[in-house]
C-alpha cells in the first residue's frame, strides 16, 4: 500500500516540507556518499547515528571497528547531544529515503499549512526527538548498539498530527495484490490507521530484540513520533484549511 497524494489542497507554499526533503536527499548523497545501487558508508551511520548505548552508557561512546561496532571508553566521536539531530537527516538506503521523503511531501505540505513555518520546525525536530526516545526505551541487548537513522520518526510524529487535523482527507492510495495492481481513493484515517497498527504489532512482536527483531525496523521510534503527533498537534496547529470538507451535518428523518 503506498500513498500518492491526499485530497487537500494547501493554502500556503510548503517551504519547510521542501527544504526538509532537499536536506535529506543532500545529506545522504553528498554528505552520507550512498547511491542508487548502494547505501553509505558504515562508520557514517555508526559516528552519526543515534545509537541507544551511549545515553544507556553515560561517558561511553561507540565507533567502528573491524567492520562491526565497538562500544566503551572512547573519545573523539560526536556526543548525542549531535547525533540526535544528524541521525534524522540520514538513511540506510535509496529506498528508505525514497518511502520516508514521500510520506513526508504527502502528509507533510498540510501539516505545515496548519501551523506556519516556525512551528513547523519545531514540531518536527520534537518529534524527531520524542521517536529517539521511544526506541530508546524498549532497546536492549545488541540493540542498544544498533545506530539509528532516518527520518522517520519525526515523519511519523506528521502522520500522527495529519490524522487528528484531517481525518476525513481522502488518499489516492496504490494497492499491490500478489501480481496485481490498482489505485484507490481511500481515508486518510485507514491509511494511516493501517501504518500505525503495523508499527504496533511487529514492535511488540519484536520487543525481545526490537531493532534487530524488527528486521533492522526500529518500530518503536514511530510509535513514539506517531504518539507525539497525536498528543501535541493541537498545541502546534491553529490554522484552518477551508479546502478540507466539513463535517457532514448529521440529519434526522420524519
Amino acid at each position: 500500500m503506498i500513498p500518492l497524494r491526499d485530497n487537500i489542497p494547501t493554502l500556503r507554499f510548503p517551504a519547510v516540507t521542501i527544504v526538509l526533503i532537499v536536506a535529506n536527499v543532500l545529506a545522504y548523497f553528498l554528505w552520507q556518499k550512498g547511491g542508487i545501487l548502494h547505501g553509505p558508508s558504515d562508520a557514517n551511520v555508526i559516528d552519526y547515528g543515534w545509537i541507544p548505548y551511549e545515553i544507556k552508557h553515560p561517558g561511553q561512546q561507540c565507533v567502528a571497528q573491524g567492520g562491526g561496532i565497538a562500544c566503551g571508553d572512547v573519545s573523539g566521536q560526536p556526543s548525542v547531544l549531535v547525533t540526535a539531530f544528524t541521525s534524522m537527516f540520514m538513511h540506510g538506503s535509496i529506498l528508505h529515503l525514497a518511502g520516508n521523503m514521500l510520506f513526508l511531501w504527502i502528509f507533510g505540505n498540510n501539516v505545515e499549512d496548519s501551523m506556519g513555518k516556525p512551528k513547523f520546525i519545531i514540531f518536527y525536530l520534537l518529534g524527531g526527538l520524542a521517536a529517539l526516545a521511544g526506541q530508546t526505551l524498549v532497546a536492549s541487548g545488541s540493540g542498544n548498539a544498533v545506530p539509528l537513522v532516518g527520518a522517520s520518526g519525526a515523519i511519523a510524529a506528521v502522520l500522527g498530527g495529519y490524522i487528528v487535523l484531517y481525518p476525513r482527507a481522502r488518499v489516492l492510495t496504490l494497492f499491490f495484490i500478489i501480481l496485481f495492481f490498482t489505485i484507490i481513493e481511500i481515508p486518510a484515517t485507514i491509511v494511516l490507521g493501517i501504518w500505525f497498527l503495523q508499527q504496533l504489532l511487529f514492535g511488540v512482536w519484536g520487543l525481545s530484540d526490537p531493532t534487530g527483531g524488527g528486521g533492522g525496523v526500529a518500530y518503536f521510534a514511530h510509535i513514539g513520533g506517531f504518539f507525539f503527533g497525536l498528543l501535541l498537534i493541537r498545541a502546534f496547529a491553529r490554522n484552518k484549511n477551508p479546502n478540507y470538507p466539513p463535517r457532514p451535518a448529521s440529519t434526522m428523518a420524519a
